[in-house]
């Protein structure tokens, strides 16, 4: 009788092991790649899934969007300046059976090409280019490096450049351009002003000029102005055409 409930026993726990071993659940976000004694025989969708115990095998795949950092990469720029330059890559599974059968590691194989794709590119470009056109890069990094990784059946879907790290000297260097591009714009426009002031003051001469009256009209309103003053002493200014008469009086000869 013991060896009746024994063998009931032995017979129960290879039944666990076995349904174990055949039944796999496949989340949402996953893809199951099956090999039957190490041959490619199918991809199974989410869900529970039933294999051949000891016979297949599966590999789950995750088809999220994946983040990965580019570790900081020391790039001679093509006017000869080194830089220090990081980024990040976005990347997704959209062929599992490729993620898993062409690649190792599809993952460390992304950034190991991200890295080399970002010093080439980089090295070809100027300094200016890298900090002005930074959206340019980035989409040409993207395409280099999709192409690189699309036989593997990941698809880089974004990639950017993150943190761009200059040299001290050279940060000094631009901060000093800076100011003197700030000063030189400051003197444009303050020149710009005095110009433009002269020439309003230039046809308000013209306009005095031809009208005597709105020279005495616009020394009416100084006077004015200068009534409205709590000052001691005010000094009141006389035009030299007030006086052209009495000279002119006083140089006619007497008869």
């Amino acid at each position: 009788m013991a060896a009746v409930w024994a063998g009931v026993v032995i017979l129960v726990i290879l039944v666990i092991v076995v349904l174990a071993a055949a039944l796999k659940v496949v989340a949402q976000y996953e893809r199951g790649v099956i090999l039957r004694l190490g041959r490619f025989v199918g991809i199974r969708e989410p869900g529970l899934r039933i294999i051949i115990p000891f016979i297949d095998r599966m590999w789950k795949v995750d088809t999220r969007i994946v983040t990965m950092d580019v570790p900081a990469q020391e790039v001679i720029t093509r006017d000869n300046v080194t830089i220090k330059v990081d980024a990040v890559v976005y990347l997704r599974v959209i062929n599992a059976d490729a993620a898993v059968l062409k690649v190792a590691d599809y993952v460390r194989a992304t950034s190991l090409i991200s890295q080399t794709t970002l010093r080439s590119v980089l090295g070809q470009s100027e300094l200016d280019e890298i900090l002005s056109h930074r959206d340019e890069l980035n989409a040409q990094l993207q395409r280099i490096v999709d192409e690189q990784t699309d036989p593997w059946g990941v698809k880089v879907s974004t990639v950017e450049i993150k943190d761009v790290q200059l040299p001290e000297g050279m940060q000094r260097a631009m901060a000093a351009q800076a100011e003197a591009e700030r000063d030189r714009r400051a003197k444009v426009v303050h020149a710009d002003g005095e110009y433009q002031a002269s020439e309003k003051l230039a046809q308000a001469a013209s306009v005095l000029a031809k009208q005597p009256a709105a020279l005495q009209l616009r020394y009416l309103g100084t006077l004015k102005e200068i009534a409205t003053e709590r000052t001691n002493m005010v000094v009141f200014p006389i035009p030299i055409d007030l006086f052209s008469a009495f000279l002119g009086r006083g140089s006619e000869p007497r008869k």
